[in-house]
């Protein structure tokens, strides 16, 4: 029997796993997919992303380095250059590889092409149920992700208000003509779908484009994307990748006795911004260390509960002032870019949230204080 059993070898499995490893406990990390794997994403690891893994990623994973935002809207833009690194992009086939490594390197056994079927709670154990295998583990952190089933054995599934879509296309470009466009800037566009967003992100050799929504909007999210592909100059044939997210800011039951979701699996995703790989890493390693402490301490199964606590005052709280403001500035986008184009310093503080100096909280307070005067002016 394994002390925990993790499903999903991304950067919250991953996390979970390194973490646990390094306790001491006996872990087992399991994945359907064979890595390095495949992972259309946007690919942006912001300051807190960096901060939560401890460490500086290689070189060789670096590709752009992001000192600034472009807003665009109705054909105008607005940027901002922060001055220093608020960003660094990476691709997720290389990255996702090399967190899995080091969950390797501390001792948890790694099995991807694996797919896990079922979990079933007993009273002293998980059994997980692969499509020829039956393991078991004292504890399970599920984190395969916002589109697994497995979920579905910790909380409710998300109403259609409660989750968004995204279509994601790579479109490969000269690192010449990538710099020229967005030198050392990432490129949002607010509008783009009612309550959602569009995006252009520099890579090594590629663009990452995107738009995303909640889903009782986005009615014809492939469409809205070759729309939002042809709006940005980008005319080929490209591979359109659709992903489901959950959002967070929306309160869930996340934990059973022996059970715990997280990252994307558990709606451990910014409702404002997107992002979801700094909450993914860090709920992987809050995972692994209440785990930890209840197999190392034989603490009662309840104490799973203390994962759920944690979460919430680590960025959960914020996450639900993140959904307000997203629902404030996406709803009213004109409102929003006029804030913008009328105050650099309006900018300039939302650039500080992913980077640890500003909550959104303290930012909406900051935006609503101003509208009337900067629209007056």
């Amino acid at each position: 029997m394994y002390d925990v059993i993790v499903v999903g070898g991304g950067p919250a499995g991953s996390a979970a796993a390194k973490m646990a490893g390094a306790s001491g406990l006996e872990v087992l990390l399991l994945d359907k997919e064979k890595y390095p794997r495949d992972k259309l994403c946007g690919g942006a690891l912001s300051r807190r992303a960096l901060s939560c893994l401890g460490r500086d990623i290689p070189d060789p994973l670096r590709e752009k380095e992001i000192f600034g935002m472009r807003v665009c809207y109705a054909r105008r833009s607005i940027e901002h250059n922060k001055g220093w690194r608020i960003a660094t992009m990476v691709t997720r086939y290389h990255f996702d590889d090399w967190l899995l490594a080091q969950a390797r390197e501390t001792g948890a056994v790694v099995r991807t092409g694996e797919r896990v079927i079922d979990c079933r709670e007993a009273a002293d154990h998980v059994e997980v149920i692969t499509a020829g295998t039956t393991y078991r583990a004292r504890f399970v952190i599920i984190a395969e992700g916002a589109q697994g089933r497995l979920r579905d054995r910790v909380r409710r599934r998300d109403r259609k208000w409660e989750y968004g879509i995204s279509m994601v296309a790579a479109v490969a470009a000269d690192n010449e003509a990538i710099d020229a466009r967005l030198p050392g800037l990432i490129e949002m566009h607010p509008g783009v779908v009612h309550m959602g967003y569009g995006w252009v992100f520099p890579h090594d050799g590629y663009y990452s484009v995107g738009v995303w929504g909640p889903v009782a909007y986005v009615s014809e999210p492939r469409r809205v994307m070759q729309d939002f592909l042809r709006d940005n100059g980008f005319t080929g044939d490209y591979d359109l990748r659709g992903h489901v997210a959950a959002m967070g800011g929306i309160r869930r039951s996340v934990v059973t006795s022996r059970m715990v979701l997280a990252g994307d699996a558990a709606g451990f995703v910014d409702p404002f911004s997107g992002e979801g790989i700094a909450f993914a890493i860090r709920s992987g390693q809050i995972a692994a260390e209440v785990i930890a402490d209840m197999v190392l301490r034989q603490c009662h199964a309840a104490h799973t509960r203390e994962y759920e606590r944690r979460c919430h005052r680590e960025f959960g709280r914020d996450f639900h002032y993140a959904l307000l403001a997203s629902r404030i500035m996406n709803r009213f986008p004109r409102i929003f870019f006029s804030v913008l184009t009328r105050s650099s310093e309006a900018m300039d503080q939302f650039l500080e949230i992913p980077n640890l100096k500003r909550q959104y909280l303290s930012y909406l307070g900051w935006v609503i204080s101003r509208v009337p005067r900067l629209i007056i002016r």
